[in-house]
């Protein structure tokens, strides 16, 4: 029976792209594992996956008796809804450390860095291991995407280096050029229905017993956003009511602006001034600089709640 490697629930394309790459190592140190997801790809995660000649991983949300490795998370919101009844081989992870707890000692690579795939090419040094043409293709755009062609604050010098080797492991000249094509992917929101776009790229954190649900969209220009605005709002009170949340926020982010517009509905009205230092405006407020949910976002809220 073979081992499995998963990302997070509504998976972003490092959860994938890590699954993906972990698990050709850890079959080549002579474990046999396999890449799943949790859920329905992105368009941004397709289109790597289609650029590099990969199949989508297997969609598998039951793990009871299975023996796996974590990938991009370790918050028990965000993992299987069975990871109780399933032996954790392994976290690898760029992100705080979460609440995830294993009853058995475990592999674990946690690192302060733009991207769970920065950390995988640091194992794959580790090992000695040959990383193939399409795997350094995939993981350079999930550190590209994850980091926003170095534009975000969560960005390291490990990150830089990882892509530069990485598009020269892949044959590929110009890194930022397909970030940019990334980016246009992630931009092209038209025809898409609202709750598909508040949901693709959303995580549950689990804030002091209160259920915080964040989402993000990058895109090169805000301005795709301002005929549906109303309607992705309407979206997120209805998210919060849905699944008993605190507070429901998403962030519309303009990667070439370099800040973020976040809609908040929560049971504080007050939760965006007390965080961020600014007072929203019918719910919705500007964040200057802000680009990273998890090194921006996340923190200052965890402190109100706490």
């Amino acid at each position: 029976m073979p081992n499995y490697v998963v990302g997070h629930k509504i998976p972003d394309s490092d959860s994938i792209c890590s699954a993906i790459a972990l698990s050709y190592l850890k079959t080549t140190l002579g474990e046999e594992t396999v890449p799943a997801r949790l859920g329905e790809l992105t368009p941004e995660t397709l289109f790597i996956l289609d650029k590099f000649g990969f199949e989508q991983p297997e969609l598998k949300t039951s793990y009871a008796g299975e023996n796996i490795y974590i990938v991009d998370h370790s918050e028990r919101t965000q993992g299987p809804d069975d990871i109780d009844e399933a032996t954790i081989l392994g976290i690898i992870d760029h992100h705080k450390l979460g609440d995830i707890t294993t009853s058995t000692p475990l592999e674990i690579w946690v690192r302060p860095v733009g991207c769970t795939n920065t950390i995988i090419k640091m194992m794959y040094d580790f090992h000695g291991v040959e990383i193939p043409k399409n795997i350094a293709g995939a993981m350079m755009c999930a550190i590209l995407s994850d980091t926003v062609i170095f534009k975000s604050p969560t960005c390291t010098t490990a990150d830089i280096k990882c892509v530069e080797a990485l598009a020269k492991i892949a044959g590929i000249d110009n890194p930022t050029d397909v970030g940019m094509e990334m980016f246009k992917v992630k931009s092209a929101v038209d025809g898409t229905p609202v709750r598909d776009l508040v949901l693709r790229d959303f995580k549950d954190f689990n804030m002091n017993d209160n259920l915080v649900g964040i989402g993000q969209l990058e895109v090169i220009d805000l301005a795709i956003f301002d005929d549906m605005k109303a309607d992705l709002e309407a979206d997120i009170a209805k998210l919060k009511a849905e699944g008993n949340r605190h507070t429901v926020m998403l962030l519309l982010t303009d990667i070439m602006k370099e800040g973020s517009e976040l809609l908040v509905i929560s049971d504080n009205e007050n939760l965006a001034e007390a965080a961020f230092g600014k007072a929203t405006t019918d719910g919705k407020v500007w964040l200057d600089g802000v680009l990273s949910r998890k090194k921006q976002v996340v923190p200052p809220l965890q402190d109100v709640f706490a």
